[in-house]
């Protein structure tokens, strides 16, 4: 359990969390200072830069530990499970973390999603950090199935399915009343992208006839 220190340092960040998402929903995020966000959280602006380095932090405030708890699940696949089967676990306990965090509201979720669509900077912050993102769970599931995929079979894999899923979300978030109403439609995504690594394994073990040259249709 955390120390009352570390608990106060916990209360203080979600604070400027929750502040600067207020003020962005209300001001814009352009429109938004750091001195107002610190102001709206009760703490100085020197306060806020022992938390985050700049706006962009508070957008993706959450980043850093889904990929370290995200890489953990991959390391620890389960004796038998497929690769197929350790992604998808992967995307159900994404969306649990999310369920589990301290705060979580559809409208934080519809908001970030709209802030990171709408304003330039942060949509090219989201691409940088998706690439770099995917390249380690390449590498990890790669790791972590060495006797069934290559490397390119696990980037495809990862690509295909984060791609699909993120996509699938924010195409529906408009759509959607919940959080739980976004999990399922992930979890539809990330189904239909699994298909095809399902298909790689089926091959691999046997099930599925390779065809030779020439005859596919």
């Amino acid at each position: 359990m955390a120390g009352l220190r570390e608990r106060k340092k916990q209360r203080t960040r979600r604070a400027l969390i929750d502040a600067a998402l207020r003020l962005f929903a209300r001001k814009g995020y352009a429109d938004t200072t750091l001195a107002e966000i610190a102001a709206a959280a009760e703490v100085s602006t020197r306060t806020f830069f022992s938390y985050f380095s700049g706006k962009d932090d508070l957008v993706f405030h959450d980043g850093e530990e889904r990929m370290e708890r995200a890489l953990e699940l991959l390391a620890g696949r389960r004796p038998g499970e497929t690769a197929a089967a350790l992604l998808l676990r992967l995307v159900e306990a994404g969306f649990g973390w999310t369920l589990e965090d301290e705060a979580p509201t559809f409208e934080e979720a519809e908001l970030r999603m709209r802030l990171i669509m709408d304003e330039p900077a942060l949509r090219a912050r989201a691409l940088l950090l998706m690439y770099d993102s995917q390249l380690k769970l390449a590498a990890a599931l790669r790791q972590a199935c060495p006797d069934e995929l290559d490397e390119v079979e696990a980037a495809a894999a990862v690509g295909a399915l984060f791609g699909a899923v993120k996509l699938a979300v924010m195409a529906h978030v408009g759509h959607e009343r919940s959080l739980k109403d976004l999990q399922t439609t992930g979890m539809r995504a990330a189904e239909l992208a699994l298909e095809g690594l399902r298909s790689i394994e089926a091959r691999a073990a046997g099930r599925i006839p390779v065809e030779p040259p020439g005859m596919a249709s």
